[in-house]
């Protein structure tokens, strides 16, 4: 499985946001959503605030390719359900990151809901 390289993942990693768009069943590529992403180790992972019933998450699940961008950086993408033994984690990595947001907000992103809907993001071989 191919993994992230040093750079990517600081890029990636510190990135306020990225836009994510899973690809369609016909290979086509959706809209990209905006997205908080979050570093944790050599792992890159999102979550859906609104849980496993969001358009762009059942799109993850449909196809588990896609893309994302952030600044310069724009990569082919694999989406894999992240081990729930890491959403504490997970969690601590939303709070520190995004703690200049209102509690409520924060409190969203790290809710069982949105737990529930946790992707690993892995660079894409061609």
């Amino acid at each position: 499985m191919t993994t992230w390289t040093r750079e990517d993942l600081d890029q990636l990693g510190a990135a306020e946001e990225l836009a994510l768009a899973p690809l369609r069943r016909d290979g086509t590529q959706s809209k990209p959503v905006t997205i908080w992403v979050v570093r944790v180790g050599d792992e890159l992972c999102v979550r859906s605030v609104n849980g496993r019933t969001s358009r762009w998450f059942r799109g993850t699940q449909a196809r588990h390719n896609g893309n994302i961008s952030a600044g310069e950086v724009e990569k082919e993408v694999i989406f894999i359900d992240a081990d729930p033994g890491l959403n504490d984690a997970i969690d601590a990595a939303y709070r520190a990151k995004y703690r200049r947001y209102q509690a409520r907000i924060v409190d969203s992103i790290v809710s069982p809901a949105a737990r529930s809907a946790t992707i690993r993001l892995l660079p894409r071989c061609r």
